[in-house]
């Protein structure tokens, strides 16, 4: 597929935001399947962590 313009690649035929939307949901749970993980193990870190505090103060 070849393009004349910017403004055709933005376009595309009259479909961009079709395209250009789907890019951008595929990028959000890209990003959302790296970043969820880390941050349920620092959660679980903390609550650990706080658990662990428990556990000392009531020996």
């Amino acid at each position: 597929m070849s393009f004349a313009s910017f403004s055709d690649i933005i376009h595309m035929g009259g479909h961009g935001f079709y395209v250009w939307l789907a890019y951008g949901v595929g990028f959000a749970i890209l990003g959302y399947n790296l970043v969820a993980p880390k941050m349920k193990r620092n959660a679980l870190k903390k609550r650990l962590s706080q658990q662990l505090k428990r556990e000392k103060l009531a020996k």
